[in-house]
């Protein structure tokens, strides 16, 4: 507020309060607060915040992770040292406020007229001239005109060398509002942060503190919950999520807490009629909205109402956002096919957020030990297949990736190097299995068949180890009635010795002239032998035993070098047509007619090959098929009671106020020294001099005005250009 970085300083005390007090109330300390707050404004932006732990686990490593939590990098804006930096810059900004605005006041009255007529003549902007009238005279014009002109005036007389009362002091000022330009940006400081304790948590870390609150950490319902655990109706700052599903009601939100949460209880119960949205062709949300009813507690009364994005709801002094939207609970219905051989397929029902325990299903090991967790139903999937198909070099035929990839240079937005093709593939599911150790595998299975441009409509079978991770999908290609019954016909038939020895001897009967035993009964051992490796033996030390790699491994232990891509395709060839007939055998177990040799069958069979090979590293013993779902959104609002927001205007206003003040306010002060210049005193001598905050351009055109005005000074002034 002043060119002054010292504090105030206090005349009584111990040298450590009179330092404290100076250090406190001076410049360099809240410009040094201000700098820390505004690093700690970049960390709380760059930083994700209020991200369950495992996620910094995952991200940074446990090391920092740790280190995140114990300075609450992870809730910047809620620690305990920003709260307490934002209480001492208020403190330090009072204090400076209370320092100089007295000054600034008393400036503000006094109008320096008692400045001696060298000192203007030391002045940069400065002119003299001689006038036709008395002193008096001409101090009386000139001070009516500046008056006119919204300059404050005031005329002193004094004595001169002409005698007692005849020299004449014009002083004038104008634009004393930059000064108050200052007080306002300072106070505005002070309101701000006033606003951001009131509506921190600086109110519930007290209630914790001295009122025995304490998080909660464990789970079951929100009635359970004992008191120490909840908030107040009567609590007069916070801010929580609230999730309320289509059709019901609640009246309890979720303050987040580093160690647990928080439950505050609201005056009122907020039930969910409709959650209606609507999306971009991308799949993105366009827009999000509420249609509620308000339950007042107290009275009974009912009030509906509508939240939308940046359209809140106010009831009783609390505030009610749109914040995002989830699963409400949706009922799904699934169908179990086993991965194993020998197992059969069942139907499965479960609620969205509920688990439930599969004992003794699927046949495999480890089945009976395995929790089914329903995570998540999504019925719109948009995804970019620009680039997939059969001419694409950027698709691993056992990983696919749905989302756009990272464009190959840096460019303006609209400037893609990638063509979009945007699709909405359907409903998808997505769930965990975790097993007894409490270990779990995440899975994320379209509904229906997507058609990648690879030939044949596939089935999107996704599994991750850690949430960090991106989906890898198995493609299960979809047979003539659109399902995975032909692939899994295949692959229970492929597993079956039996099956595979008949499947060999078409082949054979096929492929050689019955005239040439010799030659069948050769190809009829390598066709065995390569669809054995194929088919495996089933998981050994955790790794598979067969599939392409178990065919690989042969060829390279058993032909030599020069002879393996000769060899190869002739295993290749033979493997393919032993494969088909599996199919074709598999399909007649079923009562179904043979696969016709065209196109659609050859894409089929192309598929199904590489999802046999991949389908031995699938890691769960059972697929969950999405058949059926009754979809129940759920509306995730913000509820804030929030007493700063009317403070945090205000010195918003002020700053505002206080900025314009003091970037387009100049002050400016004009002083008119009169004297007589004869001496019968009917001519007089004018000397003037203007002193403004700012040297500007501006000011000099004003000066020439002014002087040219007030004592025709008709050449420019010294001092101007």
């Amino acid at each position: 507020m002043s060119d002054n970085t010292q504090g105030l300083r206090v005349q009584s005390g111990s040298a450590a309060l009179r330092a404290g007090v100076e250090l406190l109330s001076s410049m360099r300390f809240a410009i040094s607060l201000l700098t820390v707050i505004c690093i700690a404004s970049v960390i709380g932006t760059v930083l994700k915040q209020h991200e369950p732990a495992v996620n910094y686990v995952n991200q940074f490593g446990p090391f920092w992770a740790e280190l995140f939590g114990a300075i609450q990098l992870n809730a910047v804006y809620s620690a305990w040292w920003f709260l307490l930096i934002l209480a001492f810059l208020v403190t330090s900004t009072s204090l400076c406020i209370a320092r100089n605005t007295p000054k600034i006041l008393t400036d503000l009255k006094v109008y320096k007229e008692n400045i001696r007529e060298q000192s203007l003549k030391a002045f940069h902007h400065k002119a003299e001239a001689d006038l036709n009238e008395s002193a008096e005279a001409e101090a009386r014009r000139i001070g009516t005109m500046l008056a006119g002109g919204g300059w404050k005036v005031r005329l002193q007389q004094r004595d001169t060398a002409a005698g007692p009362g005849t020299g004449w002091m014009v002083a004038a000022k104008a634009g004393a509002a930059n000064k108050l330009g200052y007080i306002a940006a300072h106070s505005a400081i002070v309101l701000v942060c006033l606003g951001g304790l009131l509506d921190g948590d600086l109110i519930v870390r007290a209630q914790m503190l001295l009122g025995g609150k304490t998080p909660y950490q464990g789970g079951g319902l929100i009635a359970d919950v004992k008191p120490e655990h909840r908030l107040s109706e009567r609590n007069p700052t916070f801010r929580g999520n609230l999730l309320v599903a289509e059709g019901t009601q609640s009246s309890t939100a979720i303050l987040n807490q580093s160690d647990g949460v928080l439950l505050q209880d609201l005056p009122f119960a907020i039930e969910l009629k409709k959650f209606i949205v609507e999306h971009y062709s991308t799949g993105m949300p366009k827009l999000f909205a509420s249609e509620i009813v308000i339950h007042d507690k107290a009275t009974g009364e009912k009030t509906p109402a509508r939240v939308e994005v940046n359209h809140p709801a106010s009831y009783k002094g609390i505030e009610i956002y749109q914040s995002s939207f989830d699963d409400g609970g949706s009922h799904l219905k699934l169908r179990a096919v086993p991965m194993v051989a020998g197992a059969k397929p069942f139907d499965i029902e479960g609620v969205v957020g509920n688990s439930t325990e599969l004992t003794n299903k699927g046949g495999g090991p480890g089945s009976d030990k395995l929790t089914l967790e329903f995570t998540a139903l999504r019925t719109i999937n948009v995804e970019n297949f620009a680039g997939a198909g059969p001419g694409s070099t950027g698709v691993d035929v056992r990983k696919v990736d749905l989302r756009e990839s990272v464009e190959s240079r840096l460019g303006a937005a609209n400037k893609t190097v990638t063509k979009k093709e945007l699709r909405n593939v359907g409903p998808s599911v997505s769930y965990k299995l975790r097993d007894a150790a409490g270990q779990a595998r995440e899975f994320h299975n379209y509904m229906l068949p997507v058609d990648t441009g690879d030939g044949a409509p596939v089935f999107l079978l996704g599994v991750r180890e850690t949430p960090s991770e991106p989906f890898r999908y198995l493609r299960v290609p979809a047979d003539d009635a659109g399902s995975m019954d032909g692939f899994l016909r295949m692959k229970a038939a492929l597993a079956d010795p039996e099956a595979r020895e008949v499947a060999v001897r078409r082949y054979v009967a096929q492929a050689i002239d019955a005239s040439r035993p010799e030659l069948a009964e050769q190809l009829r051992q390598s066709a065995s032998r390569a669809l054995a490796l194929f088919a495996g033996r089933g998981m050994v030390d955790g790794k598979p035993t067969g599939g392409l790699q178990a065919v690989s491994d042969f060829m390279e232990a058993n032909v030599p070098e020069a002879e393996r891509a000769r060899a190869g395709e002739v295993l290749v060839r033979i493997l393919n047509g032993t494969l088909f007939e599996v199919a074709q055998l598999s399909r007649q177990r079923a009562g179904l007619p043979p696969l016709p040799q065209d196109e659609k069958t050859q894409g089929f069979m192309t598929q199904a090959v590489l999802s046999l090979s991949d389908a031995q590293i699938y890691p769960a013993p059972l697929v969950f098929e999405l058949k059926d779902f009754t979809q129940v959104q759920a509306s995730v609002f913000q509820v804030a009671r929030a007493p700063g927001k009317n403070i945090v205007y205000l010195g918003c206003a002020l700053l505002i106020l206080g900025v314009f003040a003091m970037l387009y306010v100049r002050e400016r002060r004009v002083w008119v020294w009169l004297a007589p210049r004869d001496g019968d005193g009917t001519r007089s001598h004018a000397v003037m001099a203007l002193s403004t905050n700012r040297k500007t351009m501006d000011g000099d055109h004003e000066f020439v005005q002014l002087a040219q005005k007030l004592i025709g000074a008709t050449k420019a002034p010294e001092g101007t250009a």
